[in-house]
């Protein structure tokens, strides 16, 4: 089955009691028993929901996973691979991710005794140094947020395989139209599915996608023990979210593009991130492993002060300044005070997450506005 069909049909069937093509929203918590533990599959909505199990069913499909688990959002999905981990274990992360990631891994389950080492990852050999007897899982973006860097998949997977550790790719930012993890060795593939799979900017969601079974049931029973799984309305709303993502993913990939080179010869421009320029440090394997390069970008503004990014962050138009990504509008983002504030001065800099970087998540209006309302903000 061809991804377009897959978004569109994958882990659906007409309901059949009414017939109904879109899947039902069963909002309900319960279900009857014939007698005690005779049921049809379902007992209460915590564990399991005909939408979400849907839902499921397409995200496993998406992703050419074998299970899937959604969860109430991406920190969620998050921490339930945390809990597959005990005191004293070690994790090797990235130095460039989301700051929500780098403030769960350092300041919740760094009071458990679990050990984080945040490192380069543009070369798969930075990670041998790091590797030891209790090294557990290695935890990692690609391209990362926000400097989209390009980590090579295959390469990490093969070190990770050979010493059995879990190897976790959040793909939020590729999602699976541009890349999946799973095919090049990964044991876990991560998505906030609030972002590109919903892609409207109105659910909160999270999901894991996985193929070993034994590590599903893992999974599950942190997923329905903890309890931090999504209602059916929303599960509904990814749902019907992700049958046109691959159309709105085309859409972002071609704005992207042009939003890119726009950007690169603006002379109020110092520095652009976006991994489809043939300059970019690992852009060979970003040409390997993604289908295309996405509608992420990232720049820098060529001596600009704080206050000047603020005002030019201000300026926009067509652009909202909102936290986010993903969705079919266009947002900009101030990485320093929004969505990486939590990660120390210090750790910020060093991997280019600098007071004049502003991100772009390039939506899918008319490329023409876009750029217009580019050039009045840079003005």
């Amino acid at each position: 089955m061809k991804f377009a069909t897959k978004v569109i049909h994958a882990g659906q069937e007409p309901d059949p009691t009414t017939g109904a093509v879109m899947t039902p929203i069963y909002q309900t918590s319960t279900y009857w028993q014939k007698s005690p533990g005779e049921h049809k599959g379902f007992e209460y909505s915590r564990g399991t929901n005909p939408t979400r199990q849907a839902l499921e069913g397409c995200l496993a499909t998406l992703e050419n996973a074998n299970f899937a688990l959604a969860f109430s959002s991406g920190m969620a999905a998050t921490d339930a691979v945390m809990k597959l981990l005990k005191p004293g274990d070690e994790i090797i992360a990235s130095n460039d991710l989301y700051g929500g990631s780098y403030r769960m891994f350092t300041r919740i389950f760094a009071n458990y005794g679990i050990i984080f080492h945040f490192i380069d990852l543009s070369s798969p050999d930075n990670i041998i140094p790091y590797i030891n007897a209790k090294t557990r899982l290695i935890w990692l973006e690609t391209p990362t947020n926000p400097t989209m860097q390009i980590v090579d998949i295959s390469g990490i997977a093969r070190i990770a395989n050979a010493k059995n550790i879990l190897l976790t790719v959040d793909n939020t930012f590729a999602s699976p139209f541009l890349q999946n993890p799973i095919d090049m060795g990964a044991d876990i593939v991560l998505h906030s599915a609030t972002k590109y799979l919903g892609g409207h900017s109105d659910v909160v969601m999270g999901a894991l996608m996985l193929n070993d079974k034994d590590l599903y049931e893992k999974l599950w029973f942190i997923y329905n023990a903890c309890g931090a799984t999504p209602g059916p309305m929303d599960s509904f709303l990814v749902l019907r979210g992700i049958k046109t993502l691959h159309l709105r993913m085309k859409a972002h990939c071609e704005n992207g593009r042009r939003v890119a080179e726009f950007l690169k010869s603006n002379p109020k421009v110092a520095k652009v991130y976006w991994p489809g320029f043939e300059d970019h440090p690992n852009y060979k394997i970003a040409k390997r492993q993604m289908r295309d390069f996405g509608g992420m970008i990232s720049f820098t503004l060529k001596d600009a002060a704080l206050t000047e990014t603020f005002a030019i962050a201000s300026k926009f138009k067509v652009f909202t300044l909102a936290e986010s990504l993903g969705g079919v509008e266009s947002l900009v983002n101030h990485p320093v005070t929004m969505t990486h504030a939590s990660i120390p001065k210090e750790a910020r800099e060093a991997v280019g997450v600098v007071d004049n970087l502003l991100r772009l998540s390039v939506g899918v209006e008319d490329i023409e506005d876009l750029l217009e309302d580019l050039e009045q903000a840079l003005r």
